[in-house]
C-alpha cells in the first residue's frame, strides 16, 4: 500500500513542482537546489518550465489551475496576474508567520503587486523597473521631464537625437500608458471595479504620448517598438535617449562598447516639473497553489527561496533586482548595477503598479492597448477623443463586457 501513496506518506522528501519560465541565468535553479539541500529532507524542488512568452505562461497556468490540478505547488507569477488568480481562488493566502518573515524590508510598491484585497497572496522574489538611459556625450544634463527630453531630442536632430520607448500593441504599451498617467497624478483604477482616470491629468499623459509619436525625435518604428527593438535602436548609435530596464546596460557593454562608454542613467522622466515620476514595477512573485497537497512544505520553501542570500544570488547571476530595499547597500549589488544601484532602488521605491488589482486585468490590458495604439493617432493638442475611448474601454473591461 505504501507504493500507492505520495512522497509524504512514505516519510520521504516531498516533491514540490515549481511552475515558472526558464530564467536564462539559472539563478532560480541554483537557489532551489540550495533550499532543497537546506530542508534536511523535508522537500525537493522540481522545475516544470513554462514557455518564454508571458501570455503563454499564463495560459498554461490558467488551464491547469482551472482544472484544479494538484500537481502544481509553487507558481512563478508575473506581478500583473495577482488579482486574477486570487479572485479565482487559485492562490493559498500567505500564513501570518510566513508573512512576517517574507515582508521584512520589502519595498511597499512590490508588496502591492503581491496583495489582493489587502491580503498577501503571493511572495515577491525579484523585481524590475525602468530607467532613463541617455548619451552623456550629447546630453550633459539628463532631462527631468518628458517634454524636456523631447525638446532635447528635437534640438539634437533625428540623426542622433532619437528617443526609444515601447509603443507596439502589447503589454509594454500598457506600461508606458500607465506610468505616464500615474506620473500625471491620477490612476487608471480607483479600485478593482472602479475607474478613476481623472480627465485633466489623463489628457496631459496622452498628450505627451501624442507629442512624442509625432516628433522628429521619435524612433521610426515607434508603433511596433518593444524592449528589444529599443535596446537595438540605442545600441545602433542614432538615439540619445532610451526608456528601458537595466538589462540594456550589460547588453550595450557587450554589443556596442562605443555606445556603452557614453551611457548615462537617470530616473524615469516626470510628466510635470516638481511632480515625482512613477516608474513601472515588474518582476516575479511566488504563489502557492490552493490545490497543492503540500502547502506546508511549499511555504517553507518560499521562505527559503526569498532569503537575502538567494535574492543576491539571483541578482548576481541574472541582473534581476532584489525586492528587499536593504540589499541595495550590499557590495554584490554594486557589481550588478555599477554606479546606478541607488537609481534602481529609488525607481522601485517610487514605482506605481499597473492596475492588476482588477481580476479582469487581461481584458483591461487589451482595452488600454486598443485605445492608445497606434500612438501616432493621438492629437497632442487635443487628446479628447483618445481619452473618451480609453475611459469607455476601461469601463467595459472592468465590467467584463466582451472586449476579449
Amino acid at each position: 500500500m505504501a507504493g500507492c501513496g505520495d512522497d509524504s506518506s512514505t516519510g520521504g522528501a516531498v516533491t514540490l513542482n515549481w511552475f515558472i519560465f526558464n530564467e536564462p541565468s539559472g539563478g532560480p535553479t541554483k537557489i532551489a537546489e540550495r533550499c532543497s539541500q537546506q530542508s534536511d529532507g523535508a522537500y525537493k524542488i522540481n522545475f516544470e518550465y513554462l514557455p518564454a512568452q508571458a501570455d503563454q505562461q499564463r495560459e498554461q497556468l490558467v488551464r491547469r489551475l482551472g482544472a484544479k490540478d494538484s500537481s502544481l505547488d509553487l507558481l512563478g507569477l508575473d506581478v500583473v496576474w495577482t488579482g486574477e488568480f486570487a479572485n479565482a481562488g487559485w492562490l493559498e493566502p500567505v500564513p501570518q508567520d510566513t508573512e512576517q518573515k517574507v515582508t521584512a524590508n520589502v519595498f511597499q510598491s512590490v508588496l502591492e503587486t503581491a496583495s489582493f484585497e489587502d491580503e498577501l497572496v503571493t511572495v515577491p522574489i525579484w523585481s524590475n523597473t525602468q530607467l532613463l538611459w541617455y548619451r552623456k556625450d550629447r546630453v550633459p544634463t539628463p532631462p527631468k521631464t518628458w517634454d524636456e527630453m523631447i525638446d532635447m531630442g528635437e534640438k539634437i536632430g533625428p540623426a542622433e537625437g532619437r528617443i526609444q520607448v515601447q509603443g507596439n500593441r502589447y503589454e509594454g504599451l500598457v506600461v508606458l500608458t500607465n506610468q505616464l498617467i500615474e506620473s500625471a497624478g491620477t490612476s487608471i483604477l480607483a479600485g478593482p471595479k472602479e475607474v478613476r482616470l481623472e480627465e485633466e491629468p489623463t489628457k496631459k499623459a496622452l498628450g505627451i504620448m501624442g507629442r512624442l509619436s509625432k516628433s522628429p525625435a521619435a524612433a521610426p518604428n515607434i508603433t511596433t517598438s518593444t524592449e528589444d527593438t529599443a535596446r537595438l535602436g540605442f545600441e545602433a548609435g542614432d538615439s540619445s535617449f532610451q526608456i528601458n530596464y537595466p538589462f540594456v546596460y550589460p547588453s550595450a557593454k557587450e554589443n556596442a562598447p562605443k555606445v556603452f562608454e557614453q551611457m548615462g542613467v537617470a530616473q524615469y522622466p516626470a510628466v510635470e516639473q516638481g511632480r515625482p515620476s512613477k516608474p513601472p514595477i515588474g518582476g516575479i512573485n511566488i504563489g502557492v497553489s490552493s490545490f497543492s497537497k503540500n502547502k506546508e512544505q511549499a511555504f517553507a520553501a518560499v521562505e527559503c527561496l526569498v532569503q537575502a542570500e538567494n535574492q543576491l544570488e539571483v541578482a548576481t547571476l541574472g541582473g534581476l533586482p532584489p525586492v528587499r530595499e536593504d540589499l541595495y547597500d550590499q557590495p554584490e549589488i554594486d557589481k550588478v548595477y555599477p554606479g546606478f544601484a541607488d537609481e534602481v532602488r529609488e525607481a522601485i521605491n517610487n514605482a506605481a503598479p499597473r492596475p492588476s488589482q482588477s481580476p479582469a486585468y487581461q481584458d483591461l490590458s487589451l482595452a488600454i492597448q486598443r485605445a492608445v495604439h497606434p500612438t501616432t493617432k493621438i492629437d497632442p493638442q487635443n487628446p479628447e477623443s483618445t481619452y473618451e475611448e480609453l475611459r469607455d474601454n476601461v469601463e467595459k473591461a472592468v465590467k467584463r463586457e466582451g472586449l476579449l
